[in-house]
């Protein structure tokens, strides 16, 4: 290194980082004298190399270059000593923009994320709310960082050793790392390649995702070492000298420093006299000579650095002093004398705030293995009471605790616990349960131990309930359990079950309890939970009679409280899915539901919320049912909980979006349901929802090998679907029976159907708009047995009257039309729309009207049939049933009409090119399509249809709000509103 003003040095051979970090730079920043500068560009940009290869001064540099240009730099180093501590990288990157100001000003940058990332970013925050899940944590963050890169833009953020990075921060950082590009944002990292843990391996792949690779800093040449010597030492050193010093070096650049120091230090000649002297300097500032050097400087000196190395960050003199047994002043003093001779770094202003810090990581790292076993473990258990006493919080002394031996200390298992609970109130349960775990070890006293187990096996449960399983049954066996925490423990365990998809085992868990209870609201609750895993149990064993028992068991109910509330929800729900009147189900929903159904209670599941929730549905009410599955998405979204929870929700508000016939907005919900239910385990109850209802949603826009596609690689095969022991919405091989038939394999839909049949009729589910498999059945059957077809369809029919629900006595009777032949097949047609129109199913409704007109067509009433199939054609296209809407549309061709007739109100009448390209792009066909049937080039459609929109006055997406028809008819004059309360 060559020496510039005010002692900073120039860092040599790193012309092509440097060049690289000011390319960055200038993509970030913009040349501030190019108006015409496109918007700014972010990255990765990422320094690798082993310790003390420059990494360090590399990122100082990008520090410096950035700030000159005006960036907002955040930086933070992560610590070999804190990769255990949750959050550690994250809270030095935050807590310098949050330290100046108060809480106030906390909430105003946080805004609604404020409770869920405030404990991850290092505030202070009641300890009684909730615990977010880490996919909830990282989306705030995400949130946070995105906000903050926009509003102090352009921002460069700094992360130095990211190899020693603590597991939550890294997660985070991975996974939004790729964002950066999209933002006035530069993530600069840096790393040893060869100290990358499990965890941190993903850092490999951050600048790869960028399109460049992580930069290898290569060693120094000879004439860079040459320079750097003779900087130092004089010009007139000897060049064997000088070579000799990148020999012994091999061109490690701290290794250079070091080393020279060390000869100026010892008042060695720079000549070839004494090159037998620099292999033993060079020993010295390593691990062995580090220690004797260390040792000369006296006893008090030691013991002051290994507090340091022990304390890591948090090594503040007064902290460092407590652990060392020194006085502040010792402290102050020793730390000079520590810092001339290069093992710690020089005091910085307001020294007694600010941590003692080593020079280089390779030597704190060198001190702390330096620290004799028994007692490092002895000033890990000191820095824990120390860090406890001065206000710190059982978190920042658990990295501590967990260094101990275990010795059945009451003190440690209950600082443990603390450091657990904060943890997962910052949403690292990982952390957390490392910390029970080891409680676990110490051990805990028999009375406490069930607690620490309960407790361990909680930590996981939003997000991996799999994991929980094994603790929970633990503290069931344990002798010293209360009966409260037994009641509790039981649910949980049978939460956990039953998100995994085990309904058998957890309503045989809570049968049990329930015959253990000494209490009544405990055996009441109990009941409830049995009932509920049951109904949920896809077998359904003694159905009708557990349905019976739960009549008569509400029926004798007097009170509202929660437990009674709960079995009111069963009971709406299995009145729905028997087929009981509409009205039945609707009256113990709306009992049940009262002042509202919480989906993040610590004590009740969010499982009856939801049935009762998919009753309103069921019952013709969607509008209710998308109310209450909002705000049961918003409320586990304000927890962070980002889990099971929020994946059964987003899955069955597009489930709700699907009936009402919203498919588009139907397969947005269930892909994202989809994803989240992935990240909580495959194969699990949520995944299986997202999946089912996904893919009735491709089935109804007509993407039938989409949807095949789909299922091929969710495994949507008839074994794995049988071994599910679930009850699901959509019933999964119902929704494969109803691919089978889409791709016109009528004997297997059939088979499989008929199977669904059987189970569902012994499970006295015999409501058609629970599981409508009555009405696939019939149109498998119809080419091959049509009075079998027809009588399956009249059953469906009659089953659906009983229940009442207009959109149900619908799909019956048009499935009953489908499969008629003769003038029949017209008039049940015609009922199934009146009855639809009476509905909140558009989706159904559209498939109605045009079956209806084509039926007509086909008797010869053309005007009758343009009716029904331009009304259809309109609600197709407003749902978004691409496959339907050309059905309609080559219909409406058939009967002689023109299918699509745009109102020129803006200019000229539309040329016959231009009708015919905008009746095409109005359906949604591609610019490519439309150019195949109408023999023009894509750019001739694109040229086309801008003449169109400058006629119509609207884009492609309006048109079809702007649609006409001939032979005076009137779109849009009879499209289904929803009526009161849906």
């Amino acid at each position: 290194m060559t020496r510039q003003g005010r002692g900073r040095r120039t860092l040599l051979e790193r012309e092509l980082e440097l060049s690289a970090v000011d390319h960055a730079l200038t993509e970030l920043c913009g040349e501030p004298a190019d108006d015409s500068a496109g918007p700014r560009a972010g990255g990765v940009i990422a320094f690798a190399g082993p310790g003390g290869a420059g990494k360090t001064a590399l990122l100082g540099e990008v520090r410096r270059r950035a700030a000159a240009r005006g960036c907002t730099v955040l930086s933070a180093r992560a610590g070999e000593q804190e990769q255990g501590v949750a959050f550690h990288v994250v809270r030095q990157l935050f807590q310098p923009v949050l330290a100046a100001t108060g809480e106030e000003a906390h909430r105003r940058i946080l805004g609604g994320w404020y409770d869920i990332v405030a404990p991850a970013v290092g505030l202070v925050v009641s300890a009684e709310g909730g615990s977010p899940d880490p996919h909830g944590v990282r989306d705030g963050l995400d949130w946070l960082v995105t906000r903050f890169a926009v509003q102090r833009a352009p921002v460069v953020m700094i992360l130095d050793d990211a190899h020693w990075a603590d597991a939550e921060s890294l997660d985070w950082l991975t996974r939004f790392a790729p964002r950066a590009v999209d933002l006035p944002m530069l993530l600069a990292v840096g790393y040893r390649p060869d100290e990358l843990s499990a965890d941190a391996a993903a850092l490999r792949g951050l600048t790869e995702r960028q399109g460049s690779r992580p930069r290898l800093l290569a060693p120094l040449t000879p004439g860079a070492v040459g320079r750097m010597v003779r900087e130092v030492l004089g010009a007139g050193a000897d060049e064997s000298f000088c070579r000799e010093c990148w020999a012994v070096t091999g061109g490690n650049p701290f290794e250079v420093v070091e080393l020279t120091a060390k000869v100026r230090e010892r008042d060695l000649k720079p000549q070839s006299d004494n090159l037998a002297h620099l292999r033993e300097l060079v020993s010295t500032a390593k691990e062995s000579g580090l220690t004797d050097r260390l040792s000369r400087l006296g006893t008090s000196a030691v013991r002051l650095a290994w507090a340091v190395a022990v304390l890591g960050s948090e090594a503040t003199p007064a902290l460092a002093a407590d652990v060392s047994g020194l006085s502040t002043i010792e402290t102050a003093e020793l730390a000079l004398r520590l810092a001339d001779a290069r093992i710690f770094t020089p005091p910085r202003p307001s020294p007694e705030k600010r941590p003692l810090e080593f020079l280089h990581p390779l030597i704190a790292t060198a001190v702390y293995r330096a620290i004799p076993a028994a007692l490092r473990v002895a000033m890990h258990g000191s820095a824990a009471a120390t860090v406890l006493s001065a206000g710190r919080g059982s978190g920042a002394a658990g990295r501590h605790l967990l260094e101990l031996h275990p010795e059945a200390d009451p003190w440690v298992v209950r600082h443990l616990r603390a450091a657990a609970r904060e943890y997962l109130r910052a949403g690292a349960p990982d952390t957390a349960r490392r910390c029970l775990a080891r409680a676990l070890r110490e051990p805990p006293s028999l009375q406490e131990r069930p607690a620490v187990l309960y407790e361990l096996g909680c930590a996981a449960q939003l997000s991996e309930p799999a994991v929980t399983v094994n603790h929970l049954r633990a503290a069931l066996e344990e002798p010293a359990l209360g009966p409260e925490l037994r009641e509790s423990i039981t649910y949980r365990l049978a939460q956990a079950y039953g998100h995994s998809g085990r309904m058998e085992e957890a309503a045989q868990l809570v049968a049990a309890e329930a015959g253990r209870a000494g209490s009544a609201r405990t055996r009441l609750r109990m009941q409830a939970e049995q009932i509920m895993w049951n109904m949920f149990r896809a077998d359904g064993q003694d159905s009708p009679a557990r349905s019976r028992r739960l009549a008569r068991l509400v029926d004798r109910l007097s009170g509202r409280g929660m437990a009674e509330r709960y079995l009111r929800g069963l009971r709406a729900f299995d009145a729905m899915t028997r087929g009981e009147p509409a009205a039945t189900a609707l009256r113990h929903a709306d009992e049940a539901l009262g002042d509202g159904l919480s989906w993040t209670d610590d004590e009740w599941g969010f499982e009856v919320p939801i049935l009762v929730a998919l009753t309103f549905l069921h019952c013709d009410q969607p509008g209710r049912a998308e109310e209450l599955f909002a705000n049961g998405v918003a409320e586990c979204e304000r927890k962070g909980w980002r889990g099971a929870h929020l994946a059964f929700g987003l899955t069955l508000l597009g489930y709700v979006r699907y009936r009402r016939g919203a498919l588009a907005e139907a397969e947005e919900l269930a892909r994202e349901g989809l994803r989240i239910a992935d990240l909580v385990g495959p194969e699990t109850p949520a995944h299986w929802t997202a999946v089912g209802t996904l893919i009735q949603t491709l089935l109804s826009r007509g993407r039938v090998e989409e949807a095949q596609e789909f299922a091929a690689e969710h495994s949507c095969g008839g074994n794995t679907l049988q071994a599910l022991q679930a009850l699901l919405c959509p019933d999964a091989p119902t929704v494969r029976g109803e691919l089978l038939l889409a791709r016109n394999m009528h004997s297997e839909a059939r088979q499989r159907l008929t199977q669904v049949g059987l189970r569902m009729d012994r499970r006295g589910m015999r409501n058609p708009a629970w599981c409508p498999w009555q009405l696939h059945l019939a149109q498998s059957l119809a080419l091959t047995e049509p009075r079998q077809a027809a009588e399956v369809a009249r059953d469906a029919v009659r089953r659906a009257r009983q229940f009442g629900a207009h959109s149900m006595i619908g799909r019956a009777l048009h499935t009953a039309g489908l499969v008629t032949q003769g003038p029949e097949r017209l008039r049940l047609l015609a009922e199934a729309v009146d009855h639809l129109e009476r509905s909140p199913s558009a989706y159904d409704l559209a498939v109605a009207l045009v079956d209806h007109g084509t039926a007509l067509r086909r008797i010869g009433l053309p005007q009758e049939a343009g009716d029904r199939l331009y009304r259809g054609l309109e609600g197709a296209v407003q749902c978004g049933a691409d496959a339907l809407a050309v059905r309609a549309r080559d219909e409406l061709s058939a009967t002689g009409l023109r299918p699509l007739q745009l109102r020129a109100d803006h200019g000229s009448p539309l040329t016959s090119q231009e009708q015919a390209a905008a009746e095409r792009a109005a359906l949604g066909w591609g610019d490519d399509r439309i150019g195949d049937e109408l023999g023009l080039e894509e750019r001739e459609v694109t040229q086309v249809l801008s003449g169109v929109y400058r006629k119509v006055g609207t884009d492609r997406t309006g048109l079809a709000k702007v649609l006409g028809a001939p032979v005076g008819v009137t779109i849009g004059a009879r499209v289904p509103r929803p009526v009161s309360g849906r």
